[in-house]
């Protein structure tokens, strides 16, 4: 049962190494998880966190959904997301915290780190299976950042920077013949300003046709081009993006059922409980009992 709020760590209180590297850290898993012992519990971070596992099992906690630890997984997270995990074995991988502004001073375009589909923000969409033939190549770019940050060489931050970006790249291209439904870049663009609407204005617009204004189409086309990009319709990202911050909200045992629906923008209490049973298939105060 959820005892507190879901704690929130900043990349200055996770540093490992050097400790004036406030943008940055790549570490062993193993070393990771001996330096942060207390870290296995649901939390959420300020900054992008890059795992890779190459050995272990056990299970990774996503914003509410469970992935089976296996080798060659590659997760990434965005600031926000809530995650916890339960290992089992001998775990060895990387992992890599980079704070948001860290490409800022490297790269023209700052939105061009969204534009790769596994830093969506989306759980299920943030979780690559590589093939068995590309793991030695990830984990050897993991190893020369693992050299950059342990050495004093001049633009040693700007060959992370470098080393991080093929990362992304790599993942992009070993993954890209997966990706179905990416076509063309206004598609993608589309999609992404869509996403970002609802991630600015979920608590106050519910409505597709509210989105669709502020995207210059009409609720008949984002609601086909949602389906057709997503399997799902306009009306059910902004509901999925409600349901998401009211599990995280019920996360926090001392905040009350009737202040999380205030939160929400809801009418009342009973209103909020009908949504939350009938899109999560469990009443709030069911859900917030079966929490570990």
């Amino acid at each position: 049962m959820a005892k507190a709020a879901i704690p929130t760590y900043d990349i200055c209180s996770l540093v490992m190494g050097k400790p004036n590297q406030e943008d940055v850290v790549v570490a062993r898993f193993s070393d990771y998880l001996a330096t942060h012992r207390d870290i296995h519990f649901p939390h959420r971070h300020s900054f992008y966190h890059l795992a890779l596992f190459t050995s272990g099992k056990g299970t990774h906690t996503i914003d509410f959904e469970r992935f089976s630890v296996e080798p060659g997984q590659l997760y990434f997270m965005v600031p926000g997301q809530v995650h916890g995990w339960y290992f089992e074995g001998q775990l060895e991988g990387y992992v890599i915290n980079v704070s948001p502004g860290f490409f800022n001073v490297f790269l023209k375009d700052a939105d061009y780190i969204e534009r790769f589909p596994f830093l969506s923000g989306v759980a299920t969409e943030g979780v690559v299976q590589l093939s068995p033939g590309h793991v030695p190549e990830i984990a050897h770019l993991f190893e020369n950042m693992l050299k950059e940050v342990c050495t004093d060489q001049p633009y040693n931050l700007d060959m992370l920077r470098l080393l991080l970006l093929e990362l992304f790249i790599k993942v992009g291209r070993f993954t890209h013949h997966d990706q179905v439904k990416q076509e063309m870049l206004h598609n993608n663009l589309l999609l992404r300003n869509f996403r970002k609407l609802v991630e600015q204005h979920y608590m106050q617009q519910r409505l597709p046709k509210d989105y669709a204004a502020m995207l210059y189409v009409t609720p008949n086309y984002l609601n086909a081009f949602c389906q057709h990009m997503l399997g799902k319709s306009a009306g059910e990202v902004i509901r999925d993006r409600v349901l998401l911050e009211a599990k995280r909200l019920l996360v926090m045992a001392d905040t009350s059922i009737s202040s999380i629906a205030y939160q929400l923008n809801f009418a009342d209490n009973s209103y909020f409980t009908k949504f939350f049973r009938k899109y999560a298939g469990v009443t709030p105060e069911e859900f917030r009992k079966n929490i570990i």
